[in-house]
């Protein structure tokens, strides 16, 4: 049986020894074939997906949404209804499952837990200065415990991209084991803003040094700029993690992030994950879409396969 980041030995523990054993390991990846890749995730992406599939697809989905509001005009009252349409999706239809979580800048996550208790649905928080992570790492463990103290059940947090860039491997990686070491029984998603990290190959060597200093996931972005998560960078983290756990026997979730809006697209990354990573995968417990209008528009089409017809705009609420 798989388990989580923190509870197994990795076998590759002699990578982070240094700064050169990190970068030699990191290097040595094997390069990505943009071409195969990007035509390897258009085909899976070309599926069709039968009535009955797709009606657990929809649903699957759903359970695997972390509900989002990160916004500088977010108030307690915003707060709250999202996390009651985080418990109950659907109120006309009380057989649609909760989403996974509700996602909330640290200030908020007290308020969050109010609104989802008794219910499955978690609070993550971002945190370390999210979503550019441009600040001292006191002041980014302060961020992470800040929202642990007033509940936060998940943290996510961005990793420094000026110094991955730069090839500064090991202070990422020492900033994410910090981070981890903060967070205590917190899960830990560790955000790459992949849109920045330009290269495939780089996106490869992200993954794996999110994965060795301890991850229970790796997400593609923050949403916050112009390329988010995408079928080929998603696919790619998969294979990451598929090949991560075939090697340590430790698995890593993984979160797409940013720009998933429809019911189609949603289940375009469900295939990805089954095709790639495995059924292991098909759980909210590792995977996730990190979104804010994709709930509407599952419900939207979970409605339509139950009736055959889709309702009014005002079947949904506007987040």
């Amino acid at each position: 049986m798989p388990t989580n980041a923190p509870t197994a030995a990795h076998a590759l523990t002699d990578v982070t020894t240094s700064a050169s054993a990190l970068r030699r390991f990191l290097h040595g990846l094997p390069g990505v074939d943009a071409v195969g890749l990007e035509a390897r995730a258009a085909s899976l992406g070309t599926r069709s997906i039968k009535t009955t599939a797709k009606a657990y697809a929809i649903d699957l989905a759903i359970s695997m949404v972390d509900l989002t509001t990160l916004e500088g005009a977010d108030t307690p009252g915003k707060v709250r209804a999202l996390g009651a349409k985080a418990v109950l999706p659907d109120p006309t239809d009380r057989t649609a499952p909760a989403t996974a979580a509700v996602c909330v800048y640290p200030d908020m996550v007290a308020v969050a837990k109010q609104a989802v208790a008794g219910s499955t649905v978690k609070v993550a928080s971002v945190a370390t200065a999210f979503p550019a992570g441009r600040a001292a790492l006191p002041v980014k463990l302060a961020d992470v415990r800040d929202a642990v103290a007033a509940g936060a059940d998940e943290i996510d947090m961005v990793i420094d991209r000026g110094a991955f860039l730069a090839g500064d491997y090991l202070k990422v990686y020492d900033e994410i084991v910090a981070v981890k070491e903060v967070a205590g029984a917190a899960r830990l998603k560790v955000i790459f803003e992949t849109g920045e990290l330009s290269t495939y190959d780089n996106i490869r060597r992200a993954s794996w040094l999110g994965m060795l200093a301890g991850a229970d996931f790796i997400k593609t972005s923050t949403g916050k700029v112009a390329v988010n998560a995408t079928p080929a960078n998603t696919l790619l983290m998969l294979e990451a993690v598929r090949d991560f756990r075939a090697q340590t026997g430790v698995q890593v979730g993984v979160k797409p992030a940013g720009g998933i809006r429809t019911s189609k697209d949603a289940i375009k990354f469900l295939v990805l994950v089954n095709e790639t990573a495995g059924a292991d995968w098909l759980d909210n417990h590792w995977f996730r879409f990190g979104a804010s209008s994709l709930l509407n528009d599952l419900l939207m089409q979970r409605q339509k396969l139950a009736t055959g017809r889709y309702s009014g705009p005002d079947y949904v609420t506007v987040d």
